[in-house]
């Protein structure tokens, strides 16, 4: 029931996201005539099109990727097969992050294109179960498509960013004179778009942080371990704040939605977690992960911080697993 709520929340927004552009586009045809409209639409397609071909690349690049076969990571391979095969997919191609941020991420075009990798820090640090209960939200975000969503609905922001600036400056070299009238009008639809485009990128970012819970039910649901999944973003998050923030920024770059944990907000995170590791072994166990999920509660400040994220507050992501038990 939580996982079909996920659902239908992402759906509503995806929907909302597309009658919100629809309607910016609605009031450029009012004021200036049907075809710049389609003149938009078009270069929506182009851009998107553009990032489905040539993303997968840029990631690889940007997340200096190796490949590597079964022989090479027998292990790896098995459980990548094992979550795959349970969760109805075919297996991804497999590959190793060589970056020194504990992290796993999955990307691609399609369920078929699609690929899964690591970090050689990430399997350093966890556990067996820990790692297999990350491959599997990974493993779900394939499953749910949600790569192909995020990629798609991301274009709209740039949209609307581009029909701000060009009828910004439309409106300002076009305001003297006999234009001042005509200006007017390029003026109120800047502004509009400029409102939009605020709008749509806190839309995106809602859906971005709803595919992180939907992926976490995933995971919850392929392994039965959500307390393997939530120990394991706890010593994530452990890892990525003892890396020097100078060398997150490096290695991150515009990626901040590829990062399984934020590492941004990594220091933050690993304090308020904290106290869900009882023992102060460095894990959460089921039970730990029980007592955290009745007792903890976001603050109203990082609610509201949340608002402009990727990825949902650490505390409020834990105490979810807490309800998969």
């Amino acid at each position: 029931m939580r996982t079909a709520w996920l659902k239908i929340r992402m759906g509503l927004s995806v929907v909302l996201l597309f009658a919100v552009i629809y309607a910016l586009l609605a009031v450029i045809a009012t004021f200036v005539g049907a075809g710049t409209p389609i003149i938009y639409a078009v270069i929506a397609f182009v851009v998107v099109a553009v990032q489905f071909f040539i993303g997968p690349k840029i990631v690889e690049r940007t997340m200096r990727i190796r490949y590597v076969s079964e022989g090479e990571q027998p292990e790896l391979h098995r459980m990548v097969s094992e979550l795959a095969m349970k969760a109805g997919i075919p297996k991804p191609r497999v590959g190793i992050s060589e970056i020194s941020i504990p992290n796993a991420f999955a990307f691609g075009t399609s369920k078929r294109t699609a690929r899964v990798c690591v970090t050689r820090r990430l399997m350093e640090m966890l556990r067996r179960d820990e790692l297999e209960a990350v491959l599997g939200h990974e493993l779900s975000h394939i499953k749910h498509r949600d790569m192909a969503v995020i990629t798609a609905l991301s274009v709209i922001p740039m949209i609307c960013y581009f029909i701000y600036i060009s009828f910004f400056w439309s409106g300002i070299f076009g305001g003297g004179g006999r234009n001042r009238e005509g200006a007017l009008p390029m003026m109120a639809i800047a502004l509009i778009a400029f409102v939009v485009y605020f709008i749509s990128n806190l839309i995106v970012l809602y859906v971005s942080r709803i595919r992180e819970y939907y992926a976490d039910a995933g995971s919850a649901e392929l392994t039965r371990k959500p307390h393997a999944l939530a120990s394991a973003l706890y010593r994530m998050i452990h890892g990525s704040a003892r890396v020097q923030p100078d060398t997150i920024k490096k290695e991150m770059g515009s990626m901040r939605a590829f990062f399984a944990a934020d590492p941004i907000t990594a220091r933050g995170d690993l304090k308020d977690l904290s106290a869900a590791d009882l023992d102060k072994n460095g894990s959460i166990d089921a039970y730990e992960l029980k007592l955290f999920a009745e007792r903890a509660k976001a603050s109203r400040a990082d609610r509201l911080m949340e608002l402009f994220s990727t990825h949902p507050n650490a505390v409020s992501r834990v105490k979810r697993l807490g309800e998969y038990l």
